[in-house]
């Protein structure tokens, strides 16, 4: 990045000028993609599981993991907002080799991709299959039908992929999520859980042992250390490095603040100074409005991802733990029918259109989010790479994607395990090491009058620590079991 002598921020919309009003509601986009790729698996799956099998002893987990990883992406949107580039630019600077924090985290988030977008394509499969009752009594049969279902929707994915703008798949992913949010803070509230125990699972951490009915019934999960199971849950609840990076690449399109200025203009090759702003308070003002939109798309984000969380874990505490039902197999996603057929037995229709759009909204969007991830990780390691146009890159990403997703999903029975390893690594070891980066890119690219406030700065210390610590007992056990 050139170095820009008093760098005067643009103008802010009328949406921006004067107090809080409802039209800044209307910056919320981009965070709906975040909310429906997670939604899918995070939190109608693995937040049912944990609750299903913990019941309400590992809210604490839950609702930890979606706050620290919001604190994660609104850095991110924050520093990107202020100094017009993506954090994984910026990261290429850290001592050490030049740019190795970007392409281990690029490395490790790009291996990650298939992993989800083979287990996500399966799970989407044993959903048709039950909606239409096919392969009912045949575990071979239907096995064979899931990983065909699977195989089309990659196809179908990539295509639209291929085919459609941006603004089309911001519109879509955001009435999907509203009306996923809608129908199940209705069941929450009408299940009517314990809510003392759910306030002891949400501000008294526990590791919980498997119960002896787990041991009995389950044995395949009995024999997953809890720490893998917990980390697993937490790479899956509001995604991970993989689909954050993108997510700041989408913010590209709204140009807000620095982003997309030319005033503000890099180099290609990774090194940048400190961004000479002008320090009149008129201009620190207006740098600091402009933050009010990062915030409410990643807050929106992330409250969506909160809500579902809370209501899937609560849900699955009331309904399927008493009942010694875990989310498992061929039915890693029926059990959770009762959220809805309790109320009334004519909403299973509604669930299972509501689950279908639920996991078809996730694969559908990630795969834009992975090419933009694909996008920015290269963009740091030449001028060459970085004048790349992003179609080019597209074309690249979606057929490594699709080709790799098919032969993992032929390749791997059980969708859990496929995906088990991304959410370690993507979804926890590499959310924690993000979070040091970006305290270090906060320090290093921007005045003080702008740097992170002492309590956004405390919790980003504290979810760096918490999830890169987590990330590594989670893998160590993993690796142990294997071994």
């Amino acid at each position: 990045m050139s170095k820009q002598t008093s760098y005067r921020y643009p103008d802010l919309p009328p949406e921006l000028k004067g107090g809080f009003n409802l039209r800044m509601l209307g910056f919320f986009g981009a965070g709906a993609i975040i909310a429906s790729v997670t939604i899918g698996s995070g939190e109608t799956l693995f937040a049912s599981r944990g609750g299903a099998i913990f019941g309400y002893a590992l809210l604490w987990c839950f609702v930890g993991g979606a706050i620290m990883k919001g604190v994660q992406v609104y850095t991110g949107a924050r520093h990107l907002t202020l100094t017009g580039e993506h954090p994984m630019t910026h990261w290429g600077s850290l001592p050490g080799p030049r740019n190795w924090v970007p392409i281990v985290i690029g490395v490790l988030s790009l291996l990650c991709f298939p992993f989800w977008l083979a287990g996500l394509p399966v799970m989407l499969g044993k959903i048709i299959n039950w909606i239409f009752d096919l392969g009912v009594g045949n575990d071979a049969q239907f096995l064979l039908l899931a990983r065909t279902w699977a195989t089309i929707a990659i196809i179908v994915a990539v295509a639209l992929t291929w085919l459609q703008t941006y603004s089309i798949l911001e519109r879509a992913q955001t009435v999907i999520v509203g009306l996923l949010i809608l129908s199940i803070l209705t069941s929450c509230f009408a299940a009517s859980p314990d809510w003392v125990q759910a306030l002891t699972g949400l501000f008294v951490p526990t590791v919980p042992e498997y119960a002896p009915w787990i041991k009995e019934t389950y044995p395949t999960i009995a024999r997953i250390p809890p720490w893998v199971e917990i980390g697993v849950y937490l790479g899956a609840i509001g995604g991970g490095t993989y689909d954050y990076i993108g997510y700041l690449g989408c913010l590209r399109e709204k140009k807000w603040g620095a982003i997309g200025d030319r005033n503000i203009d890099a180099d290609g090759t990774g090194s940048a100074g400190v961004i000479d702003v002008d320090p009149d308070p008129e201009n620190i003002r207006r740098a600091k409005r402009w933050l009010w939109a990062p915030k409410i798309d990643a807050g929106g984000s992330f409250l969506c991802v909160l809500l579902f969380t809370i209501c899937f874990v609560l849900l699955a505490a009331v309904i399927l733990h008493p009942n010694h039902q875990i989310p498992e197999g061929r039915n890693l996603l029926t059990h959770q029918a009762q959220f809805l057929t309790r109320l009334h037995p004519s909403l299973l229709p509604l669930y299972q259109v509501g689950i279908f759009m639920a996991f078809w909204g996730t694969i559908y969007g990630a795969y834009e989010i992975y090419v933009r991830t694909g996008y920015e990780c290269i963009r740091p390691l030449s001028a060459r790479l970085r004048a790349t146009p992003l179609p080019v890159v597209k074309t690249a990403i979606l057929l490594y994607c699709g080709i790799a997703g098919i032969i993992l999903l032929w390749s791997f029975e059980n969708p859990i395990k496929i995906v088990t390893p991304a959410a370690i690594v993507g979804g926890v070891f590499t959310c924690g090491l993000w979070c040091f980066a970006m305290i270090w890119s906060d320090r290093h690219f921007l005045p003080p009058q702008l740097r992170m406030s002492k309590p956004l700065l405390a919790l980003n210390a504290v979810s760096g620590v918490v999830l890169t610590a987590l990330g590594l007992k989670a893998m160590w056990d993993y690796i142990a079991k294997l071994v």
